[in-house]
Order: C-alpha cells, then structure tokens, then sequence
C-alpha cells in the first residue's frame, strides 16, 4: 500500500481533474447498475403482460428483495393496465436507450478528466528529473551509464503513467463497481452472495503470489533495458572509431547479447503479468456455475415467491458483470508492482544527493575585483587524492597558465574554482569570500569556460552562441563572432548563423566548433576566463585562428589557462607547474627556463618533437 500512496502522491498537482474522475466514475457505475437491473421489468412486460392481479392499491414499499420485487411489479402492471404492453415496451426502451447514453457520456467524462493527469504526471516528472540532472555534481556521471539514466526518463516515467491510471481505476473505478454489484447481489439474495464473497479473497491470494515476484523482475528488466540503451548510444556515438577498426561484428555481438539478456528477463515477467487474468475468470466461471446451480433451485422449488425466473437472470447479469473489473483489478495490481519498480529506478535520480549546494546565507558578489586565492586546498576522486595542498594566488587582469603532465590535476584545479566539484579540504576565495558562501548562479556568472571539447548543440549557429546570454541581439551575436573569427565562415554556411550545426555540432570542422564556442565566451564578457586546452586537439591553421581568438578574448580579462602547447603560453604573467596534484615550480617563462627543472625538461620535450 506504501507504494500505492507514494504513486497517488504524485497526482496533489491535478486532485481536481481526479475529484471530477471519481464523481464521473461513480456516476457511470450507477448507470450501469440501472441498465442491469431494468432486464427485470423488460422480461416482465415480454412475459407476464397479465394485469388481472393488479391490487387496489400499492403495497408498501421496503428495503428488502421481496418487498422491491412487489413493488416494481405492481408498477409494471400499472403501466400495462394505463398505456398496453406494447407502448410500455415502448416506453421501456426510450428509458433503456436513455441510461446507456448517460452511462457512456459519464465514462467518456471519466477519460475526459483523466487525460491532464496521466500526461502531466509524465511531463512533471520528466521536468523535475531533467531539473535535477542538471544540478547534479559532474562526479555522479562517472559512475552512471548516460543511456541508464535516458531510460530512466523514457522507459521508467511511461511505466509509472500506466501505473499511476492502473492505481485509479484499482482505486477509484472497480473498488465502486465491485461494491456497489456486490451491494446490489447481496440486496437480491444474500446466499447467493456468499459465493462471490469467497471467491475475492481466494482470487486475491493467487494473485499476490504472483505479484510478488513482480517487482524484483520488473526492476532487473528496466536496469537491463538502460543497459541495451546505453551500449545502442555508445555505438552511436562512437561510430566513426567503430567502422575504422571494422569492430562492427564485435560491438553488434555485445550489443546482441544484452538485448537477449533483456528480452529473457521481459518474457518470464510478462508471463507472470498474463497469469492474473485467466486466473481470476477461471474462479468467477466456477463460481458462476455454483450460482447457476443453486440460484436454479431456488426458482424451481418456488421457496422464495419473490426470487423469480428474470429476477434471478439479473443476479446473473450483475454477477458477468463483477468478472471485469475483478480481472481488471488482478491486471491493475501487477501494473503497478512495474510501476513501482520504476518509481525505485526514477527516485535513485530523484534523490540522488546533490553534493554541490547552495549558501543558505549567500554572500552577494556582483563582480570579481581583486583576486582569487586557493588556500592549502586538497581534492579527492573517492580514494584517490589529486589535488594535494595547493595555494596560488591570481590577482585580476592577472593571465596564468597551468601546465604538467597529464594526469596532474590541471583540469581538476580549475574546475573547482566555478564549483563544478567542491575541495575536500581548504579554502578558493574570491575577493576574500569563500565560493562556498556565493550562489551558485552568480559565481558562474563571474567565469568563462572554453574547453578542449567543444559541446555544441543540436540547434543554430546563433542559439548556440547564445546559450551564454539569452537575451542578446543579433548584433551583439554577430559582433561575438567577429572577435572570435567565426564570422567568415557563419556567413559561408549555408543560412548563415541560423544554420543548424546538428549534433553534436558534426557539420562543423573542430577549428570552426571550437570559434563558436570562444563566440560564446566573448558573448557572456566573464571577468574571469578559463581556457581548457582550447587549441590542442587542432591542426595548425585552425590552432592560428583560434588562438588569434583567444588571445582577442583574453584581454582586459583575468585568464586562467591550462596550456598542452607551451608555446601558447609563454607571454603568461604567471606559470604554474603541476605534478601529481602538486606545485612543483611557478614563474615566468624565462625564470623557469633558467631554473632548468620540469618546466623546462616539458619545453625542450616539446622542441624536440
């Protein structure tokens, strides 16, 4: 039941359309009820059209079968002694004709009102995981498969929405009709009765023997599909390495194997899923046949003067009546064991710590004015520690350049400045305020990032550029673009800056993605620009222009820049020499040139090459 409310609490946004669901439901079960039971008064005027017996006056009406009985026959009568049998029928009919169509306006207005609530339900949860995925620390995302976490938001959500309208109907549909029937039977013949009333609880029991196993299967199926999901994006994404080294067979081969893993894992669930229904209409037949028996000897020995032929042909038809909602009821609770399974799988997202939190008391710092200052601070990936009690100071205006082996912590150090990881020990300080205390979104503000990868997105050349700044004019897009070279070759595209770059920006060369992402920077004017080896993974015409770029961008700008190619940064005010998380040497060109320690061994490596 936990799991059901849990569901059901995702619908506090939409009680209203539920409120108009449930008052429509209800409706809609009274109306079937009432085109059930008019099956007496029809048999009566096609079978007893007599009125000779018709009493003076009416009998006294009662709650009870007998009484009820007594009195809708004595109304029958009435209306065949006044009109005739065949306008009665007639009569009859229109009422029919009449309930069947309120019976169907008020199911429709059922669906009517649960149509916001199953699609919204998705969208607010697509939203609120979207939401979280982007507030997420970048360290969470080593540990997951980026197609588990798609699945999680296709697969998982789809499976919550079938739950969440299985829930209602459980709840709020057959649980109405189920009683309301059950009402009814027991008002015409409580010993009748008591054979449904014990086949419920036994139906109920083979079902939850199923259902139990559910669960666990369900979850292994969705992890597995985020598995098939996540081997199809890296495929897609890898595809150019792939057909390179004709590494086709070998991919399709892993990709095969988790697929069969998955659809082994989909068939046994289903098959347990497909158990419920024949189950519950092989114990309502039986029951059914029980009835027949013994609701036949009641008629045939004529002990009950009310419990006549069409009366017990009503009892029956309420009682077809129940095996729906009883078989759907059985299929609505292995929905939602499914369902909750991926509710588990959504909510690892949903509640996944975020480790990079806001300032409770954020201290408000507009813009960046005298320097930023790393403080004995240390950093750690799990148990391994990479950054190891560094302190640097970088005044403003100040351009300084980090450089080392691979491996070194370079990339680490800067990405803890805009807190894209948080230091495990120490103090970053801008202007003598601890990041930790600034908000988040105006500390990035403060900072510009070109990275090595240039990230483009599926969209134009100008909404790319843009991402910086929304709200810029085209003029001041194109002005960016100007300063970062890019705008020759904008212009040469095929429409310009609205041309769609497509994935990924694949339709560009790496020198042009990597001009568009210093347009970017130059658009948001950061007063602190970091620079991720923005030139080496280029050729040497493209490194030209984009350092031209660079070095326009740069100016009048506080720069940290992590150099591949020394010679980019030999004009830097300040050189810092990283090894193994550490600083082993820091100056200036010519200072650490004339040191002759690791600076230089890289440079003359360099020269050598």
């Amino acid at each position: 039941m936990k799991g059901i409310f849990q569901i059901l609490g995702l619908l506090k946004k939409y009680k209203g359309y539920v409120a108009a669901n449930i008052s429509f439901n209800v409706l809609s079960t009274l109306f079937s009820l009432f085109s059930l039971t008019a099956v007496v008064p029809f048999l009566k005027v096609l079978f007893s059209p007599n009125v000779s017996d018709l009493p003076a006056e009416a009998p006294e009406f009662a709650l009870n079968s007998e009484a009820a009985l007594t009195y809708v026959d004595y109304l029958i009568k009435l209306q065949i002694a006044e009109y005739g049998p065949n306008k009665t029928l007639f009569y009859f009919c229109f009422i029919l004709v009449g309930i069947f169509i309120m019976k169907n306006i008020t199911r429709y207005l059922t669906l009517y009102f649960i149509a916001p609530v199953r699609i919204g339900v998705i969208r607010d949860i697509r939203e609120a995981m979207h939401a979280k995925v982007l507030r997420l620390h970048l360290g969470y995302y080593s540990d997951e498969r980026k197609g588990d976490i798609i699945s999680r938001a296709t697969a998982d959500v789809n499976q919550i929405e079938n739950s969440i309208i299985s829930s209602l109907e459980m709840i709020f549909r057959d649980p109405i009709l189920i009683l309301t029937y059950l009402a009814t039977m027991i008002f015409m013949s409580w010993q009748l009765t008591i054979f449904v009333i014990i086949l419920l609880p036994v139906s109920g029991y083979f079902i939850s023997l199923i259902g139990k196993s559910l669960k666990g299967a369900s979850k292994r199926g969705q992890s597995k599909l985020g598995e098939v999901l996540s081997i199809f994006e890296e495929s897609l994404g890898g595809l150019r390495i792939i057909q390179a080294f004709n590494a086709q067979f070998s991919t399709h081969d892993r990709f095969k194997k988790s697929n069969d893993n998955f659809y082994q894992l989909m068939v046994r669930l289903f098959r347990k899923e497909y158990l419920g229904s024949p189950i519950t209409e092989i114990l309502s037949v039986i029951t059914l046949a029980v009835l027949i028996y013994f609701g036949g000897q009641l008629v045939l020995s004529n002990e009950n003067s009310g419990f006549t032929g069409e009366f017990f042909i009503a009892f029956l038809l309420i009682f077809s009546q129940l095996i729906s909602p009883a078989k759907s009821f059985s299929q609505a609770y292995f929905k939602i064991q499914r369902g909750l399974a991926s509710l588990d799988r959504v909510n690892d997202v949903l509640d996944a710590e975020e480790k990079i939190k806001e300032p409770e008391n954020p201290v408000e710092l507009k813009e960046f004015r005298d320097k930023l200052v790393f403080d004995n601070i240390f950093f750690a990936y799990g148990d391994k520690e990479v950054i190891s009690g560094i302190s640097l100071e970088i005044s403003r205006g100040e351009k300084v350049a980090l450089v080392g082996q691979s491996g070194g912590g370079k990339s680490t150090l800067a990405n803890l400045v805009p807190r894209f990881h948080d230091v495990t020990k120490g103090e970053i300080r801008i202007d003598g305020v601890n990041v930790k205390d600034i908000s988040l979104s105006e500390l990035r503000g403060l900072f510009g990032v070109v990275a090595q990868e240039s990230i483009l997105f599926n969209d134009t050349v100008a909404n790319n550029i843009r991402l910086s700044k929304f709200e810029a004019t085209d003029e001041e897009v194109i002005e960016a673009a100007k300063i970062a070279n890019a705008y020759d070759f904008i212009m040469g595209l095929e429409k310009g800056f609205e041309t769609n770059v497509g994935d990924g920006g694949g339709k560009l060369s790496g020198g042009q993605k990597q001009r568009i992402s210093i347009a970017r920077a130059v658009l948001k004017n950061p007063a602190f620009l970091v620079l991720d080896e923005a030139t080496s993974a280029l050729d040497t015409e493209s490194e030209r222009l984009v350092q031209d770029a660079i070095n326009k961008l740069m100016e009048n700008r506080t720069s940290l820049v992590i150099a591949h190619r020394l010679s980019t940064i030999q004009h830097a005010d300040k050189i810092v020499v990283l090894e193994n998380g550490k600083i082993v040497e820091m100056g200036r060109h010519l200072e650490l040139m004339e040191k002759g320690g690791t600076y230089k061994r890289l440079h003359d490596l360099q020269s050598f090459d």
